[in-house]
């Protein structure tokens, strides 16, 4: 199942939508009195009803394009990032694959949804792209083991982890360049866990201004995400819709020759397998 979370032209109040071939059916129309947002949803007990819920070929959809669609995960507690976790991106940049994994934090601030512009800050003149499978936390997750990580996600999304390169290098911490207003795009839609049988089989692509620039498969993760689950869930106690942004391949404007930084007017684009595509003009 895809969801979305979107609202209505004029109207600034959030809706969560299934989308369909048809379009998109508004939640409500199957629970009336199911949470409006998702990450409320999937702590809520209408979670598991709609997991089992059948679509109704005849409850009236609305069309996507009608919509403003929002970040499927609109506040998560944590936005969690791995870093260099693709061998190609990790050595174009000059970096030797790690025995753990580099994590680090995102402000959740930073997030905006598909369609929706990324603000090129003044303090930046190297705005980079990230494409990114991004897992999105179900359930409490406290010193869990590969075996069972599973279980404790609710979906995939996909995040565009927009850095601004410059005050990235400027200390070790990575968390200023990665954090500025709009650098989180995320969605288009949260797929539910059930129907991604490997997530570690999915082709991953970005394009700028429709010019490819990054292709590869979740299959190169050096990382997996049960062992980013079970790490992670040893130091720090994972809430529902936390956000795991599995790391990004190579192909980054930063390390192009020459280098290759987002510009107003750009049209950046973040396709996953069996999720959709983010598409995200620049400003």
């Amino acid at each position: 199942m895809k969801l979305i979370s979107y609202n209505l032209q004029n109207d600034k109040h959030s809706a969560v939508g299934i989308l369909t071939e048809r379009g998109v059916i508004p939640l409500s129309t199957l629970m009336p009195d199911a949470p409006n947002r998702i990450e409320a949803l999937i702590q809520s007990p209408y979670w598991e009803k709609l997991l089992k819920q059948p679509i109704s070929t005849d409850i009236p959809a609305l069309s996507p394009d009608s919509l403003n669609w929002l970040p499927p995960i609109h506040r998560p507690g944590k936005i969690l990032c791995v870093g260099l976790n693709y061998r190609d991106h990790a050595l174009e940049g000059g970096r030797q694959v790690t025995e753990y994994p580099t994590i680090f934090l995102k402000a959740s601030s930073a997030i905006i949804g598909h369609r929706q512009t990324v603000h090129l800050p003044q303090v930046s003149q190297m705005v980079d792209f990230e494409a990114e499978l991004a897992v999105v936390i179900g359930e409490q997750v406290i010193n869990c083991s590969t075996e069972h990580a599973y279980k404790y996600i609710a979906g995939y999304t996909i995040l565009n982890d927009i850095t601004a390169r410059d005050y990235q290098r400027r200390t070790s911490q990575w968390t200023m360049g990665k954090s500025c207003d709009t650098f989180a795009p995320l969605g288009p839609v949260l797929v539910t866990a059930d129907e991604i049988e490997d997530p570690h089989n999915l082709e991953i692509t970005s394009t700028l201004n429709s010019n490819e620039m990054q292709r590869s498969n979740t299959r190169h993760l050096i990382f997996s995400i049960p062992f980013l689950i079970e790490y992670i869930s040893s130091v720090m106690t994972l809430e529902p819709g936390d956000i795991i942004s599995t790391g990004t391949p190579a192909g980054v404007g930063s390390f192009r020759e020459p280098p290759v930084f987002l510009k107003s007017g750009d049209l950046v684009a973040i396709t996953v397998e069996k999720i959709g595509s983010l598409q995200n003009p620049v400003l």
